[in-house]
């Protein structure tokens, strides 16, 4: 079984060596999607034994996400471990993903930093948490799913699962589409408790985003769009109260 470990970077030159050298100490297939850094960050990939996808400009977390996914399917690789590279995703928990794909049973393998709150390292801005919870219930009860955490961007994708999706998002609005993609294929989920850490509480998201209610609306907006676009492969209750217009704008994203 190939296991591919994809990182997602844009201006992390604080973090990337120190990541990258965790990294590789659990996995042997690693691909950083540079997504059109400014810092020194590019300069300091190639001293590492790493796949390097480069954006020439900022294209989003989603479009990175996708890239990598096609990267896998075009070299082989089984499954896709994604996460970040900011030191809030411990590469010591590579091998508890790894487990989980052995078993088997799962298409995505979800991290969660709900799921145990035991050694949590941090506590979270509480308007993410707010808005992290209040997307979470709403997936759960449209999509009949369970899960505790919609923005943990640590995950194990199988690769062929992946492969039936339409993932069009580019930007941090990306799990939003992907759950619903997921719900609508049928794919099999799990989750696996991973570690809360927020070593950078004070992180703006930029302009308007950085309202709360703003952000919340901008998540909904992209939960609705990608609700709409499978309706007829969702439960009536995915819809329910779902307000018009049908056709939204296209939304960018930002992180939760």
């Amino acid at each position: 079984m190939r296991i591919l470990v994809a990182i997602p970077v844009y201006n992390e030159q604080r973090h990337v060596d120190s990541v990258l050298r965790r990294v590789l100490e659990f996995a042997s297939d690693v691909l950083v999607i540079d997504d059109g850094s400014t810092d020194p960050t590019p300069c300091m990939l190639p001293k590492h034994r790493v796949e390097v996808i480069r954006h020439a400009e900022n294209r989003g977390y989603g479009r990175s996400l996708g890239d990598a996914f096609r990267w896998a399917q075009a070299f082989g690789f089984d499954w896709v471990i994604t996460m970040d590279c900011d030191e809030q995703h411990e590469p010591a928990a590579i091998p508890r993903f790894v487990e989980a794909i052995e078993t088997d049973r799962w298409d995505i393998i979800s991290g969660s930093r709900y799921l145990s709150l035991d050694g949590a390292a941090d506590r979270p801005p509480e308007d993410r948490r707010a808005i992290n919870r209040t997307l979470t219930e709403e997936i759960n009860a449209r999509l009949g799913m369970s899960i505790t955490d919609a923005f943990c961007g640590f995950k194990a994708h199988r690769t062929s699962a992946i492969a039936r999706l339409d993932l069009s998002e580019t930007g941090y609005a990306f799990p939003m589409q992907l759950w619903v993609e997921a719900a609508a294929a049928n794919l099999r989920i799990t989750e696996i408790p991973v570690r809360l850490i927020y070593n950078d509480p004070s992180r703006t998201f930029g302009g308007p985003l950085n309202n709360p209610e703003t952000r919340l609306a901008h998540y909904r907006e992209s939960l609705y769009r990608a609700l709409e676009r499978r309706a007829t492969s969702l439960p009536a209750r995915a819809l329910e109260g779902i307000p018009e217009p049908a056709v939204r704008p296209a939304a960018t994203g930002c992180p939760a």
